[in-house]
């Protein structure tokens, strides 16, 4: 192998994502949950998210459409992440076989879950990832086995989302679990656990939020936020917190809000009378 053709294969599984948070940036990622055409990925990228994260819990985007996002989104400089329905092996051995980057695990317990994702998304020594003839983040091409899997491992990015009390709790084990990159809060579902639906504002929430920032500063690991709607004092604290990923919304929601907003400011406009109009 030659100089030229190894620097040519670590460009191509360059993640955006990491290199913004190794970085010390803030790394932005967009859901998607409606959108099924490749289009959405430029779209991220031309409004300048570092990830698009396609969520298979809460849609039903079928894997195919997901995968499509997921290839063009690499080659256009975003990295693409998909968010798994379960912790089940299948499914996450599927979707990176097919061109995700990265796995957003929902409902991480414990370090039994994260370990388990970590297993399903690494190959071995690090992990059981079962082997494919090809894969598309490598453009198809061959090569030797053990530079395959140490780019696909190096170039993967894992997510664990905690949305529970008992999970918060368990933060510093999950954070110490190898192979573990982010550890991402779930506000909506963590509010709903603690019984103050919607109130992301809440100082319990920042104390959850405090306590897993500093399981990943004692671990090397990254903390990430999402749900936080479009509040910019509540996301302001947050980063100020030590929080450095950020989901900032997802591809409906922006839609609804810019066309709501358009039709108001419509229905704002005078409207000529059709006396004044003869």
């Amino acid at each position: 192998m030659t100089h030229a053709t190894r620097a040519d294969e670590v460009r191509a599984l360059g993640n955006p994502l990491m290199d913004r948070l190794r970085a010390g940036g803030l790394g932005l990622s967009i859901i998607v949950k409606q959108v099924q055409s490749v289009d959405i990925a430029i779209a991220a990228h031309a409004a300048g998210y570092d990830a698009i994260n396609v969520d298979l819990e809460h849609s039903v985007i079928p894997e195919s459409a997901a995968a499509q996002i997921c290839l063009l989104a690499q080659h256009i400089g975003v990295t693409p992440l998909v968010r798994v329905p379960t912790h089940d092996a299948h499914y996450i051995n599927r979707i990176l076989d097919a061109g995700a980057m990265g796995i957003v695990a929902p409902h991480v317990e414990s370090a039994d879950d994260a370990r388990r994702v970590v297993r399903a998304a690494k190959f071995a020594p690090h992990g059981e990832r079962s082997v494919a003839s090809s894969w598309p983040q490598l453009g198809y091409r061959k090569h030797p086995a053990a530079t395959a899997r140490r780019l696909l491992d190096e170039a993967t990015t894992v997510i664990v989302m905690l949305e529970s009390p008992e999970a918060i709790r368990q933060a510093d084990e999950i954070a110490a679990v190898p192979g573990v990159d982010i550890l991402h809060v779930g506000t909506s579902d963590l509010c709903d656990a603690m019984g103050i639906p919607g109130q992301v504002g809440d100082a319990r929430i920042a104390q959850c939020i405090a306590q897993v920032v500093q399981a990943c500063r004692r671990h090397g690991r990254h903390a990430g936020c999402g749900g936080l709607g479009n509040s910019p004092d509540v996301m302001q604290s947050t980063l100020a917190l030590g929080v450095r990923f950020l989901t900032g919304g997802n591809e409906w929601a922006f839609m609804m809000s810019e066309a709501t907003r358009r039709a108001q400011m419509l229905r704002a406009l005078d409207v000529p009378s059709a006396a004044s109009e003869r």
